[in-house]
């Protein structure tokens, strides 16, 4: 049974506003407190009324000591909306879980989550129970940086006029909000400048100020509001000292970031930083779990599992009905994520944890439309006996069951064009190989069980499998991501330029090319690995999507495009005529490189595929013996000479 110091954490106001915006759990006493205040007060009045009730009882007061045992049995909560989050002691987990089990019982699983993901004891806590998807997300666009800093607004006894960051508990006060408490009258004016100045000298638990200066850092004599008795002046004082300290806040601030504007962008970024607790680089949960950059800000936590007695226990949070406004976009993703914890388990054995999250952007650069499935997970796996995670991606395939039947194909027909469509991907696979490209070492293939929903509505409900990819997460940058610092180092810049000339040239023979012809090469799947000392050693492809597209084409004829990859990067480069020398010699050595080991051994590649059926009309096998045939027929100094005429920085 859950008691409150005052009322309901999720209570509101009659115009729907929450009427406290922060509260205090007591979970070994049931307890929640929502007085208005802060944290601290919230503390002092839960010991107050077991004063009150050991008095009342008979009993004595409690001691210093027990009173600092009530405080450490607390737990910050910060309410969001119809969401309740907790904010961790990282040293004290067990009690965290227990108030996140507490306010189970007040509101559905999914609506209380927990903050504080950069630190390494909460992250890997809430992580090895399966439920990396419970850490409160950071926003994923500019709208929603707006609504959370909108939604951050917060009061302490008086009006809402400072910005709250739930990871550490400072409370920002900007200079508008400052220059705005002119507008109260002598009473309030009183009272909110003594609030201010209560708190400025005060730290919460965690050691963090209560309240602060936005964009301040170099004002030091705003603090000296923390000396002055403004009971003892009267209104004209009052007034002249806000002037006096609204000057130092305003020189201590750029003037460009004056105002509260959430469309400067400048301003929006500063106070996104300061609210999230992020300096410039922001740093992610995603860079945390160990993922490249490119995946900052595109990972989507589902609902997990994690292994009990050797059964698998999955999270509580399937079995709750979803909220109607999430139900129609939430509901299909846990379903997949059911079934592919399902086939992980099966794979990896004896497991610990596991966490799965939908990637929900593209990580390449735009490619324009794009049909049939784009589906693609991250999981992170913990076993027992291993002492390291490990990361997996895992990719519909684009084009299965689902896909052909929405098309008008009959179940037969889809079926079998859903495996041929697999086995022609494994084909382009095996052929990007023979052909020198650097692809992932181990891809495997695996199906899921879904229900169809899809345009044939006398078919619903049937039971479909659905293939799909999986391998091992590849460590580093991809070539679109790498931090401009990079590539003004003269040495590192070197060896990239070597790896990508040696990467283009597979890829150009390969033909790689989207549905409108459009060439993909450096666009987000090349990856690029590091040795100890962070210089690039090896440039992998993580997905071979778009190989043996073009294969009619003459090579001179896609050559130009192979520019690209040093055009884009002239304005970073220390040397951009040394890179490009780089690259193109390396484009050529590997390309002559290839050339040569095909007319060595061309019958192993001409007859690669011919267990294949051959269509004119554009099969595989049909593109093997094109792509070859171009091949043997190139000339590689021709190819560099039509590169080089597209440099945009000579040669």
């Amino acid at each position: 049974m859950v008691t409150f110091l005052k009322e309901h954490p999720l209570a509101k106001n009659s115009d729907g506003t929450l009427r406290s915006r922060i509260a205090t759990a007591f979970p070994r006493r049931g307890l929640i407190v929502t007085v208005p205040g802060i944290h601290a007060t919230q503390r002092a009045v839960c010991v107050e009324m077991i004063n009150q009730e050991n008095v009342a009882a008979g009993k004595p007061k409690l001691t210093a000591e027990q009173e600092v045992a009530e405080w450490d049995q607390a737990v910050d909560l910060i309410v969001d909306a119809d969401t309740i989050l907790i904010r961790p002691d990282p040293d004290n987990m067990p009690l965290a879980f227990e108030a996140d089990e507490m306010l189970q019982e007040l509101v559905p699983k999914r609506k209380v989550k927990f903050l504080n993901v950069m630190n390494d004891k909460v992250r890997l806590a809430v992580q090895r129970r399966g439920e990396a998807w419970r850490i409160n997300p950071l926003p994923r666009s500019d709208e929603q940086m707006r609504q959370m800093i909108r939604e951050s607004r917060i009061a302490i006894g008086g009006k809402p006029i400072y910005y709250y960051n739930a990871h550490t508990g400072t409370r920002w006060l900007t200079c508008q909000d400052f220059a705005g408490l002119n507008a109260l009258d002598d009473a309030a004016l009183r009272l909110h400048l003594l609030e201010i100045a209560g708190h400025l000298d005060l730290r919460n638990a965690r050691g963090r100020r209560e309240v602060d200066f936005f964009l301040a850092d170099n004002a030091a004599g705003l603090r000296q509001m923390a000396e002055v008795d403004f009971t003892a002046l009267d209104a004209a004082q009052l007034r002249q000292k806000l002037a006096e300290f609204g000057r130092l806040f305003i020189a201590a601030v750029p003037a460009n970031l004056r105002l509260d504007d959430l469309e400067n962008e400048s301003w929006r970024n500063h106070m996104y930083c300061a609210l999230s607790d992020q300096h410039e680089e922001m740093i992610s949960e995603e860079s945390a779990l160990g993922l490249a950059p490119e995946y900052f800000m595109q990972v989507e936590w589902l609902p997990g599992a994690q292994l009990a007695d050797g059964e698998l226990i999955f999270d509580a949070v399937f079995d709750e009905p979803l909220p109607v406004s999430e139900s129609t976009e939430q509901a299909p993703w846990e379903d997949m994520a059911r079934g592919l914890i399902g086939n992980l388990v099966q794979e990896f054995g004896d497991l610990e944890y596991l966490n799965i999250g939908r990637v929900s952007g593209s990580l390449a650069l735009q490619r324009g439309p794009f049909q049939g499935r784009r589906e693609v997970f991250v999981v992170q796996i913990k076993q027992r006996e291993v002492a390291h995670e490990i990361l997996q991606i895992i990719r519909m395939q684009k084009w299965g069951v689902r896909e052909r039947l929405d098309q008008g194909k009959d179940l037969l027909r889809a079926m079998i064009e859903s495996e041929e469509y697999t086995e022609y991907i494994l084909d382009r696979r095996l052929g990007c190989r023979q052909l020198g490209m650097n692809l992932s070492p181990r891809i495997s293939t695996r199906k899921l069980t879904e229900r169809y929903a899809g345009k044939q509505r006398q078919l619903e409900g049937i039971t479909i499998w659905s293939p799909y990819f999986q391998r091992d997460y590849l460590p580093g940058f991809a070539t679109t991501r790498l931090p401009p610092d990079r590539l003004r180092n003269p040495e590192y810049a070197r060896g990239l330029a070597r790896l990508l000339g040696r990467a283009a040239a597979p890829n150009l023979i390969v033909g790689r090319a989207d549905a409108a012809g459009r060439i993909i090469f450096d666009d987000g799947d090349e990856v690029v690995a590091e040795d100890l000392k962070g210089m690039p050693v090896d440039i992998i492809v993580a997905d071979h999507t778009g190989t043996f597209g073009s294969f009619r084409e003459d090579l001179m004829q896609l050559a130009p495009h192979y520019a690209t990859a040093v055009n884009r990067r002239v304005k970073f480069l220390p040397d951009a005529r040394e890179f490009a020398g780089i690259y193109l010699q390396a484009f050529i050595a590997r390309f002559q490189q290839i050339q040569a080991e095909y007319r060595r051994r061309k019958g192993g590649f001409d007859h690669l595929f011919k267990h294949r059926h051959r269509d004119p009309a554009g099969n595989f096998a049909y593109r093997w013996e094109c792509i070859l045939g171009r091949l043997n027929a190139a000339n590689a100094d021709s190819l560099g000479d039509c590169i080089k005429a597209n440099f945009t920085c000579g040669s």
